[in-house]
């Protein structure tokens, strides 16, 4: 058995864990990353609103911009806000790990000092980052996708002159009505392919990947687009809730939770990876600050989340037919409001304003819908 040390330890080497582990050790702390597979390629497509992105991200890391992207909600509306795809082979490669000591294994155990791995090696932390992602709990609210790639010259009949469809919630996907709403995402993967994606927002339970895979077929055929069957597929399925505390050691003596795993995954939309890239300077600064957050920022990433677990509650408690009417109402807001509730982290006044002025301007029964859901607790099984 081998015992190491180092002043932090990040455990879960996905893009939120990489980013901690690279820009700590960038900074000049000692760093040692644990995962069970920590040279594993990453595959899924992961996207930012370009404005989320840190500095120090290099250019070649994005692999397509959208200076417009559009939402169909009750009709056609552009977002005036960049939005990008990532490289994902380029975003991994950027966050290098050459001056960090990398074990494989697994953790079965995390304090806020030390990680126990299942073959018993231990490892001692000045702080302890635990990275692992959520749990792949059907008890927790998901967002799930089904997409496949085409080359860009077939996508064009979907994309209808738009640079991406951020959310398309039109109905001609075959669903009937009353059943739970999922809508078109579509967005350049380079300059030869366009990512079609059918996406159920959040369920309890969420919609199977079947499901979805149907209505994406029958949406494209209604657009005269019909899939070969050979295309490339992408399948999403992910909690956007973070795991039970019952299950994740937090409070006092526990590790730094971090990406989905923490308060960074958006409850209401799934966004997290971005968030993730931005933060991880915050943690530098905090670890050389002796470990403890900023009070005043603490207590408005606190507040934050409270709203956009309110935001969540919402979306699961809407009647089908009330979804697009509550986002086309959402993306009326000026894009700085919109910016505040999808990326202001720890913007609680920014956050507050969107919801308040957003409001009034729904629908009288979504107003009583959203009424009722602040009256009633969350349930988490």
């Amino acid at each position: 058995m081998n015992d190491f040390s180092a002043d932090v330890a990040v455990v879960g080497l996905g893009p939120a864990g990489r980013a901690v582990a690279h820009r700590c050790s960038a900074a000049g702390l000692d760093v040692l990353a644990l995962d069970p597979h920590p040279s594993r390629t990453w595959t899924p497509t992961y996207s930012a609103w370009a404005d989320e992105l840190p500095s120090w991200l290099p250019e070649t890391a994005v692999a397509s911009t959208a200076l417009e992207p559009a939402v169909w909600t009750d009709r056609h509306r552009t977002i005036d806000r960049t939005y990008c795809v990532l490289d994902t082979s380029a975003l991994q490669s950027t966050l290098a790990l050459d001056r960090v000591q990398v074990l494989a294994g697994t953790a079965v155990d995390v304090t806020g000092s030390r990680v126990t791995t299942s073959d018993g090696t231990i490892i001692d932390a000045g702080h302890v980052v635990d990275a692992r992602g959520t749990f792949d709990s059907r008890d927790l609210a998901q967002q799930t996708a089904y997409g496949i790639v085409v080359e860009r010259r077939r996508a064009e009949p979907i994309l209808e002159g738009t640079d991406a469809w951020f959310m398309d919630w039109r109905t001609d996907n075959g669903a009937s009505p009353g059943e739970a709403p999922s809508f078109l995402y579509a967005v350049a993967l380079d300059d030869d392919r366009v990512l079609l994606e059918e996406t159920c927002l959040v369920g309890r339970p969420a919609l199977g990947l079947d499901v979805l895979r149907t209505r994406l077929h029958h949406r494209l055929s209604q657009r005269n687009l019909e899939p070969t069957g050979h295309e490339a597929v992408e399948r999403v399925r992910f909690s956007v809730e973070p795991p039970p505390r019952s299950r994740v050691h937090t409070g006092r003596g526990g590790p730094v939770l971090f990406g989905s795993r923490s308060n960074l995954m958006h409850p209401a939309t799934g966004y997290s990876v971005a968030a993730s890239l931005a933060s991880a300077d915050h943690l530098v600064e905090r670890f050389r600050d002796g470990g403890h957050p900023r009070r005043s920022r603490a207590v408005h990433i606190w507040t934050v989340q409270k709203l956009r677990n309110l935001g969540l509650r919402t979306a699961l408690g809407l009647e089908p037919e009330m979804v697009p009417q509550f986002f086309s109402s959402f993306f009326s807001l000026p894009v700085e409001l919109q910016r505040s509730y999808l990326s202001g982290h720890d913007d609680a006044i920014g956050t507050m304003t969107a919801m308040l002025k957003m409001f009034p301007t729904l629908p009288a029964s979504a107003r009583v819908a959203i009424a009722r859901t602040i009256a009633r607790p969350l349930h988490r099984a």
